[in-house]
């Protein structure tokens, strides 16, 4: 148990932070050195610590025996969706075997915003760099529809953009409002656009390549002049904040950086992956060699981004049971109660599924958090794999052998 603060590496999103130490107070963990609130909630979240319970349809059961009764139903279902899909590596791969047997289709719960990134990447490919490249190379970074630090709170810190040392002078926002503390010794511009961040995308891309373009607006003008002048520009995006047909932007976005690449050089850097969905990516493309939204089975696997999408599945009806699994906070209930399911969570969600009246028709698992009560590993938002410590023992299995007991007990 590392308590009394140690260092650790939170989990809570695809930054992972690992400059972090956790204290021990009145039995609470706190985070100690840190004022992150994506961190500090998610401990907050976690601070229960009661008996976990395992319930059929609402009623206590034993591990053991829940354990055998979502066996013998996911035996049952036809067309089983594997959704949320949060947890790290090692329950990515025990959930990837157990859908193959099965033949689920499986998605992450933030697998729309994943689709984006894919989707373009699949089409142009991309320049994706670093957060240890940012911090010792980049000289411009511009946030395109994010201010970044909504959701990642620690990102310009991660970049280094606190140090007075750092390669980065200029800190410009597209088509989004920056944050009210930034960093004092460099410029932090903002260029509002038109409102139609496709459009700009669309323009800047033009002035970037051609230098000239007729009614350009000078903002936009003015920064492709800064973007084709910098040594090492870098276009940050965040999968979640994109427009509707995010993939368009994510596509002009790459070609403005394939474009500077011609005379300087250039990379994006994606924002995303949180709750183990770049995990998820990453370890389903290495198995099955297709990404997420892929139907497995033996023989013939099947990939669709847009059919196999998990809320478009539920919404229309095409399954016949949901395994949820969802190892970080207990909020993140599945969307829906009138489908039958399997609920992986911490033991907080299942108070939370009888609060919900989602009970019926539900075995529910309690199971560790990666990085809080287990040890595991999750992929960063830039592609690095990082490990993860527990912070306190609670006796708790984690999602891969729930899985792989899943697994054995199908008849």
């Amino acid at each position: 148990m590392r308590v009394g603060s140690v260092e650790w590496t939170c989990p809570f999103c695809s930054l992972l932070c690992d400059g972090f130490a956790l204290a021990s107070r009145e039995g609470a963990l706190v985070l100690d050195g840190s004022d992150c609130p994506r961190a500090r909630a998610g401990l907050v979240a976690h601070q229960s610590r009661g008996q976990p319970e395992a319930f059929v349809d609402g009623a206590v059961a034993s591990l053991e025996a829940g354990l055998a009764e979502a066996a013998r139903r996911l035996a049952q279902w036809r067309q089983p969706l594997f959704g949320g899909l949060g947890t790290d590596l090692a329950g990515v791969r025990a959930l990837f075997r157990l859908a193959l047997r099965t033949g689920a289709i499986c998605d992450h719960a933030d697998g729309e915003a994943l689709a984006a990134g894919l989707r373009a990447l699949q089409d142009r490919g991309q320049f994706h760099t670093t957060l240890a490249e940012i911090r010792a190379r980049a000289d411009l970074l511009v946030c395109v529809g994010t201010d970044a630090v909504t959701h990642y709170p620690e990102f310009f810190r991660r970049c280094g953009l606190d140090r007075d040392d750092t390669p980065c002078r200029r800190l410009v926002f597209l088509g989004a409002e920056p944050p009210t503390q930034l960093p004092a010794h460099m410029e932090t511009p903002r260029i509002a656009g038109s409102g139609d961040l496709l459009a700009d995308l669309q323009q800047l891309a033009t002035l970037v390549g051609a230098a000239t373009c007729r009614h350009a607006d000078q903002e936009l003008a003015g920064l492709a002049q800064a973007l084709r002048a910098a040594r090492y520009a870098v276009l940050v995006w965040e999968a979640a904040a994109l427009p509707r047909q995010g993939a368009l932007a994510v596509e002009m976005l790459h070609r403005i950086v394939m474009l500077l690449n011609r005379e300087t050089r250039a990379a994006s850097f994606a924002l995303g992956g949180s709750d183990g969905a770049a995990t998820a990516q990453q370890a389903f493309t290495w198995l099955s060699g297709l990404p997420l939204r892929t139907r497995l089975q033996a023989a013939d696997p099947e990939h669709d981004p847009v059919r196999f999408a998990g809320e478009r599945l539920l919404a229309d009806g095409a399954v016949d049971g949901l395994l949820w699994t969802w190892s970080w906070t207990p909020e993140r209930l599945p969307s829906v109660a009138d489908l039958p399911r399997v609920v992986l969570g911490p033991p907080g969600m299942g108070p939370r599924l009888r609060q919900a009246g989602a009970a019926r028709d539900c075995v529910f698992l309690p199971v560790a958090t990666p990085g809080l009560n287990a040890a595991g590993h999750l992929f960063r938002t830039d592609g690095t794999v990082v490990p993860l410590v527990a912070a306190r023992d609670d006796a708790l299995p984690g999602v891969d052998r729930v899985a792989a007991s899943l697994l054995e007990a199908l008849p």
